[in-house]
């Protein structure tokens, strides 16, 4: 394992055969956001407009912009059988993590409950510690139902009577009441619970990289100070944007990145240009990153 953890590793190709490769025990803590099984091409499509009599769209004062297409990523997500690719990629994650490590399984509330019983069996129903309730506010609002605005997010440990968690280094959010609880409360703040109010990546953010599915970094920086230390291993085998890695970065731990979509891997390497001391293991980063040094700890 040690050759491993000598520096951060991105690996480009389908996750089952190259968790297989791992030792076992090999990983502090798993996060993983695997395709929703939404039954539908999640795309993303990056425009510019342009001043044109002729445009296809109307600005300020009436004046007319024409669109153009600056690109696009997507990624089928569906499945016949989204339970059957998922097993024995959980299986293979129940076998790497040490015995006190931790996996977060981040899904929507089409499969969560069927996502639950398999882990169940994979885990045991002891190990389930948590159901986050991650919830935010975006897009449409359907007058046919409620409208849905969250994820779920499972939380499992290896050992329960043996696990990380760092209460104390968590970030503390402020009360919604502060006048109830006194001047001192109000400015420690509190832990956050099992539902967490955060925003989705703001469309003009710096960190937006264009990614379909991209995850906020605040998300992840969460799980991984309370579920992991300094130097720990992280573990994201469906890592999309990188998200994981970039969280990790600013934390000091190391990280274990894999995707098999090849516009994942140039997002990666746009977002990690720069960066020392990552292996690229099935795909050259150079053709899409400038040439700049950004440490690891930034």
């Amino acid at each position: 394992m040690a050759d491993m953890v000598d520096m951060n590793r991105i690996y480009f190709g389908d996750n089952l055969p190259i968790l297989r490769r791992f030792p076992d025990a090999c990983v502090d803590l798993i996060y993983i956001d695997p395709p929703f099984n939404t039954g539908r091409t999640q795309q993303r499509i990056q425009i510019r407009t342009i001043a044109s009599g002729q445009g296809d769209r109307t600005g300020f004062q009436g004046r007319r912009y024409k669109t153009v297409r600056i690109s696009s990523r997507s990624f089928a997500d569906c499945f016949d059988d989204y339970l059957a690719f998922l097993e024995p990629r959980l299986q293979e994650a129940y076998r790497v993590l040490k015995p006190h490590g931790s996996l977060y399984f981040h899904i929507d509330y089409r499969e969560v409950h069927y996502c639950k019983i398999l882990l169940d069996a994979i885990f045991g129903r002891d190990c389930f510690l948590n159901e986050i309730i991650w919830a935010y506010d975006y897009g449409g609002r359907t007058r046919k139902k409620w409208p849905a605005k969250h994820d779920n997010i499972l939380f499992y440990v290896k050992n329960p009577a043996n696990y990380v968690f760092n209460s104390d280094e968590i970030e503390r959010i402020p009360y919604m009441a502060p006048d109830l609880v006194g001047p001192e409360k109000a400015g420690r703040g509190k832990l956050p619970t099992d539902t967490w109010w955060h925003t989705i990546v703001p469309t003009s953010s710096r960190e937006k990289t264009g990614y379909p599915t991209q995850k906020p970094v605040g998300i992840l920086k969460r799980i991984i100070q309370a579920s992991s230390r300094p130097e720990d291993i992280v573990l994201d085998f469906f890592a999309g944007s990188g998200t994981t890695g970039e969280a990790c970065l600013l934390l000091g731990r190391k990280f274990i990145l894999i995707d098999n979509n090849e516009e994942a891997l140039k997002v990666m390497a746009r977002r990690f240009s720069g960066v020392r001391d990552i292996e690229w293991i099935g795909f050259d980063p150079r053709p899409y990153q400038q040439e700049m040094s950004r440490p690891l700890s930034s």
